[in-house]
């Protein structure tokens, strides 16, 4: 979540204010957000509204990752209605009042992040965070919000009532991951993990439950279950690093943390670092690496120049110069994350530390 940004809408001066300090709160955790309003309320830090709110939403609603509407919660309902498709896509809806007394998760409250967006909001802002999706109600973890955290795929939707039901009734409920998958076990709540060598053994433990989730790389022959359960797919990461010479570890592992707070990966998702074999002896990078708990791969100079992918970032004549190659973590990260790679988070620096994140299958 938070690739696409924020968009803050009020409709009245109250509510502009309110907005304003919205997005105050966002920008403090790093947030990209635009706050807009009718012409007539403009300021520094608001962009003019020239169309109705509802025709604000038709163009806007799927461009964003959350829509925060600083108005009535029924003109907010009325105008989304027609756009809404799935808790899988639809983006996180959240309701303000003008005066910033209450900040409501409408829509998206576990996939797409509305209940995590309306505790920061409202904590940013002083506000009493109203949330009622009935895990959150319970102080449970329901199988949508584990997959959001953990940057899983939901493969079928249609089992999310089921198992979910079985998490709120207090069902013994297990998570199993499939062959080499990991997952950080500290971010899962309420569910006994276990590991299994394949699929067919993931059901089997499924079945001895009331109720489970599978995570998996591979797909899942489902003709003999009885109990319900959500597939969960784990795409591979893959971090491309470069550094100076002088990096210590610590700056790397800063960098790297500071790009996974970016794109909400959590560090225990990472599959693998990727980098130039240059850096092959670079006791900063390699103590890194171990730091973040992943292996580290190092790729030729031919192999990263022989890349051409449409995510790339422009060449930098700089690198060019000094190793031959135009570009250094984007292509280790797309090269290693292997089939259908793509850029989730193009290159970033700090602190000397240049980091790329990819996605692979």
């Amino acid at each position: 979540m938070h690739q696409k940004g924020v968009a803050v809408i009020a409709i009245t001066r109250r509510g502009v204010e309110t907005a304003l300090k919205i997005k105050k709160a966002l920008d403090a955790e790093g947030l990209p957000s635009n706050v807009y309003a009718p012409k007539k309320y403009s300021q520094a830090g608001v962009v003019s509204l020239d169309v109705k709110f509802s025709d604000f939403i038709k163009d806007n609603y799927g461009k964003v990752d959350a829509l925060v509407a600083v108005m009535a919660t029924g003109i907010v309902i009325r105008a989304v209605a027609p756009f809404l498709e799935s808790k899988l896509t639809d983006p996180a809806v959240i309701g303000v009042d003008a005066a910033g007394k209450f900040v409501i998760s409408l829509l998206s409250g576990h996939y797409g992040g509305a209940n995590e967006l309306t505790k920061l909001i409202a904590k940013g802002i002083k506000a009493t965070p109203v949330i009622t999706t009935a895990s959150d109600v319970m102080g449970k973890q329901s199988v949508d919000e584990l997959a959001r955290i953990l940057r899983l795929d939901i493969q079928n939707p249609e089992s999310l009532v089921a198992v979910n039901a079985a998490i709120v009734n207090g069902d013994s409920v297990v998570l199993v991951l499939v062959g080499d998958v990991k997952v950080p076990v500290e971010l899962v709540n309420g569910f006994e993990i276990k590991k299994a060598k394949n699929g067919a053994r993931a059901l089997e433990i499924v079945n001895s439950y009331d109720a489970g989730a599978i995570v998996t790389r591979e797909p899942l022959n489902i003709d003999k279950f009885v109990k319900p359960f959500t597939i969960l797919k784990a795409k591979r990461f893959v971090v491309g690093l470069g550094c100076r010479k002088n990096s210590s570890a610590e700056s790397i592992v800063d960098a790297v943390n500071a790009a996974l707070k970016r794109i909400s990966l959590p560090a225990g998702r990472i599959d693998c670092f990727a980098s130039v074999d240059i850096k092959k002896d670079s006791v900063a990078m390699l103590e890194a690496a171990k730091m973040l708990g992943a292996p580290l791969e190092f790729l030729s100079v031919d192999a990263l120049g022989s890349l051409n992918h449409k995510d790339l970032s422009p060449d930098s004549a700089m690198v060019q110069e000094k190793i031959g190659v135009g570009g250094v973590c984007e292509r280790a990260a797309l090269i290693v994350a292997g089939k259908n790679s793509r850029l989730i988070l193009k290159k970033t620096k700090r602190n000397g530390v240049t980091v790329a994140i990819a996605e692979g299958e």
